[in-house]
């Protein structure tokens, strides 16, 4: 890790995308915080034009910094999708400095737009981890987890009206089969009355018989 000097406002240290560059000091809306530097590529050359790597930043049609060289502090600055900074390019001079856009307290991560098309080459394929993105990430999973909660009652409330309606149908056919029993007894009790009534007629008759042929002899 290459070393900085104590009267710089930065510092190197561990971010959450790896290493990245941190205030050490109260860092004010406007102000340069660091170049961007490496040797200067013509893309007019075959050899010049044919080097790849991730910290390769374009000034105009022809010039590129390439800027993997170590003592390139600001290739430690990572990208934000809301950063604090910005670039500020110079074509005629071909330079590139970062300037802060916000005020920057200390211990606060610096970071910039790396634009476009980096974007979509390097950071899209494996999902962008700046903390803005975080965020909208965890946002919606937590929408997700709500929206998954609020469907679960209503499974609930459909499962309590069936069972409801299952009882109540339930209850109206027991209701329906209860008189014809009721009729059935009714009906067993009265021919059980009847037979009651009939032998005691019959002993009546038997008793009173003997009677009357007793009285005949």
């Amino acid at each position: 890790m290459p070393a900085i000097s104590s009267d710089k406002p930065y510092r190197i240290g561990r971010s959450k995308t790896g290493l990245g560059l941190f205030a050490t000091m109260p860092i004010k809306k406007g102000t340069k915080i660091i170049r961007y530097f490496g040797p200067m590529l013509d893309c007019r050359k075959e050899k010049d034009d044919a080097i790849e790597n991730k910290y390769l930043f374009q000034i105009n049609g022809r010039w590129t910094i390439d800027g993997s060289v170590r003592k390139n502090i600001a290739r430690y600055i990572n990208h934000s999708c809301r950063p604090n900074a910005e670039s500020d390019v110079s074509a005629r001079k071909r330079t590139v400095h970062i300037r802060a856009i916000k005020n920057i307290a200390p211990g606060e991560e610096i970071n910039y737009d790396y634009g476009t098309e980096y974007f979509k080459e390097y950071l899209k394929p494996i999902g962008c981890k700046c903390a803005a993105c975080e965020r909208k990430r965890a946002k919606q999973r937590a929408e997700a987890r709500a929206s998954k909660l609020s469907k679960k009652p209503s499974k609930t409330k459909s499962a309590t009206k069936a069972k409801k309606a299952k009882a109540a149908k339930k209850a109206n056919a027991n209701a329906r089969s209860k008189p014809a029993a009721s009729a059935s007894g009714k009906g067993r009790a009265s021919k059980a009355a009847a037979n009651r009534r009939a032998g005691v007629k019959s002993v009546k008759t038997m008793k009173a018989s003997p009677k009357k042929r007793a009285r005949a002899a």
